[in-house]
């Protein structure tokens, strides 16, 4: 299986450099590539991790991974599709640089690890615009996918510039890195392109680049988003329970996709899982090993079948030692006031909407009326599928 089959296999291949010899250069091994996020949070989440395993998987083909932390682009914001960001504080930026960094280094300890502001804040208005800004032709940048669909609305400078900051990125890698390919998400298509360009009009030499399409639910909601929260790879944000319960209540059509993207278990076992799944769909076996092999490599082996443990006790009908659990010292109220008090929900309104839309449970009985009155000491507050904790009221 060469690597070129293994990412086709996975899925982990959405557009690339025609150039003739990439495929090639791909099995052969020994390229340095690099992969970047920005830092708009403290910890990765789920969503970032498919991407970034691109860093374990080319590495054991032999190639070398460089992780970029974007300390500078951070500062100005992709654009996003409908609007623009929110500037950050460059004391934000800075904390969340070293969270990220340190996270990376946790799950990916063999990668380099470089921060573009070093290099970055440095150049002046003036040098860039020089010596980068006039390889860049007009036409051919609103012409990106991702500017196309901001000029209606409108677009700023600032956002407008990051396709020639990331640019620079990987010009700068190729020549201090000798780092020749990128890789990044399908919607980083028309950044990374703009790189590839810039090496080539810079410097006569070829770089390459490919994405990855996007992980999605099966209704098309970028994956690792739950209920409008993301389910974070630091564990004292998602516990090792959540995350594993958000994985175990994958939707069926899409769980062995996930098992290719998010684990190392090989083609023979993906493909043994995926006819279990259609012949016994009802033993969830596919389910299962996702949630197990994610959980596995985030936290360890022991976490995961902490996690494992207290799933299969709580479907069972059970409790588990390994369940979260919340103490609350007294509580008098509704079950709108315990959804909010437990951080289930909000607010109340969100409680109410919750319930009324029979999405909550205690001890596995539906509960629809918003003025239901909590009398028990210890109970198991069930809120949809994923998100399941015990209370405990002193």
């Amino acid at each position: 299986m060469t690597c070129y089959e293994d990412l086709v296999f996975r899925g982990l291949i959405k557009d690339m450099t025609n150039n003739e010899d990439f495929i090639e250069k791909l099995n052969k091994g020994g390229m340095i590539f690099y992969i970047g996020t920005d830092p708009t949070a403290d910890s990765l989440h789920l969503g970032h991790l498919s991407s970034f395993l691109i860093c374990e998987r080319l590495a054991r083909f032999g190639h070398h991974p460089i992780v970029l932390v974007g300390g500078a682009t951070g500062l100005i914001g992709d654009p996003r599709p409908t609007k623009e960001r929110e500037q950050s504080t460059v004391e934000f930026i800075t904390k969340n640089v070293e969270g990220i960094k340190n996270q990376l280094a946790k799950y990916f300890p063999h990668c380099e690890m470089v921060n573009n502001y070093t290099w970055t804040k440095d150049v002046s208005y003036i040098d860039f615009l020089r010596d980068y800004g006039k390889f860049f032709n007009i036409n051919y940048m609103i012409n990106k996918d991702i500017i196309k669909r901001r000029l209606d609305e409108g677009i700023s400078y600032t956002e407008f510039s990051y396709m020639l900051m990331q640019a620079y990125d990987f010009l700068w890698l190729y020549e201090n890195k000798n780092c020749i390919m990128q890789v990044a998400g399908q919607d980083q298509w028309g950044n990374i392109t703009s790189g590839v360009e810039l090496i080539r009009k810079k410097t006569g030499k070829e770089a390459y680049a490919f994405t990855m399409p996007l992980v999605t639910t099966k209704s098309g909601v970028k994956f690792g988003k739950s209920e409008g929260n993301a389910l974070w790879l630091d564990k004292e944000k998602t516990s090792p329970y959540d995350m594993y319960q958000y994985l175990i209540n994958s939707e069926d059509e899409m769980v062995i996709d996930y098992l290719k993207r998010f684990t190392f278990l090989s083609h023979e076992e993906i493909l043994d899982l995926e006819r279990k799944h259609k012949e016994v769909p009802e033993k969830r076996d596919a389910h299962r090993a996702l949630a197990f092999e994610v959980v596995k490599f985030l936290h360890g082996e022991e976490e995961a079948n902490k996690a494992r443990e207290a799933s299969e006790s709580v479907f069972s009908g059970g409790t588990s030692a390994n369940m979260p659990t919340i103490e609350l010292e007294s509580f008098e109220g509704n079950i709108l006031d315990l959804l909010v008090a437990t951080d289930l929900a909000p607010s109340k309104s969100e409680a109410r909407r919750l319930v009324t839309q029979g999405g909550v449970s205690i001890d596995n009985n539906r509960i629809d009326d918003p003025n239901y009155v909590i009398d028990a000491k210890e109970f198991i507050v069930q809120r949809g599928k994923k998100k399941i904790i015990k209370v405990v009221i002193k």
